[in-house]
């Protein structure tokens, strides 16, 4: 994903929080986990970076017919 410090100053620190969806097999939303992981920093005013993230979720949450959806994903930069 990527992001883009749009102010004139470097970010230098944030966090970036995904909200995993755990869906039924006829579509019901049962859980959502959410896990956070730094951001890409420092990231200079007016430029992007662009990381990958593995969004991990326990066996035991997801169930034989159910699948999991990162849905919500939002970051915090000072």
């Amino acid at each position: 994903m990527e992001f883009r410090n749009t102010g004139g100053s470097p970010a230098r620190s944030g966090s970036v929080t995904f909200g995993t969806h755990i869906i039924g097999a006829l579509g019901v939303d049962w859980a959502t986990i959410t896990s956070s992981r730094p951001l890409p920093t420092p990231i200079a005013g007016g430029t992007a970076r662009s990381e990958t993230y593995t969004v991990c979720v326990d066996a035991w949450r997801v169930p034989l017919g159910m699948r999991i959806e990162t849905q919500d994903v939002s970051a915090v930069w000072e």
